[in-house]
């Protein structure tokens, strides 16, 4: 049983401050890859909560290998993001305040596999055509990614 799922059993769906991470991954057309979840029709990125004894690096690598089998070779910090805009209530009726790393990948390998109890799919977008259903809790980033994109405050290396 993973760490927030045996601590929800003894404070059932009061909000809790959940620690976890999330990747962009971003592809040599400057595309960035999204995950479509399950548990709602909502687009984001592949990433998920913290384990006991995990680095953020760690959770960040274990969750995208989890999600679309794709391994991240090299990860670069892009921001860490906490608040009330990282509020979420799942469909389950459980609470989180995120505190969420997010990193960035230019190298990777392996192919798009979605494990299908995670993510309905998982593919690349250009910025002008990302979805509108994107997930509350990682709208705020992908917003700053896009922003800092289209202001050339981002470079990536290939």
């Amino acid at each position: 049983m993973d760490y927030i799922s045996s601590l929800r059993k003894y404070i059932g769906t009061q909000p809790i401050i959940m620690c976890g991470a999330n990747v962009i991954i971003i592809n040599e057309e400057n595309e960035i890859l999204l995950h479509h979840r399950t548990d709602r029709d909502w687009w984001g990125l592949p990433g998920g909560a913290m384990e006991l004894g995990e680095s953020m690096e760690e959770t960040a690598r274990r969750e995208v290998l989890e999600e679309i089998n794709i391994e991240c070779l090299e990860l670069e910090l892009f921001n860490v993001y906490s608040g009330e805009q990282l509020y979420y209530k799942y469909p389950d009726g459980n609470e989180v305040y995120n505190v969420t790393v997010t990193y960035l990948c230019t190298s990777y390998k392996g192919e798009i596999k979605v494990e299908k109890s995670e993510g309905r799919d998982a593919k690349f977008y250009k910025i002008d055509d990302i979805p509108k259903n994107i997930s509350a809790p990682v709208l705020p980033i992908i917003s700053e990614y896009i922003k800092k994109s289209q202001n050339g405050i981002l470079k990536t290396n290939f």
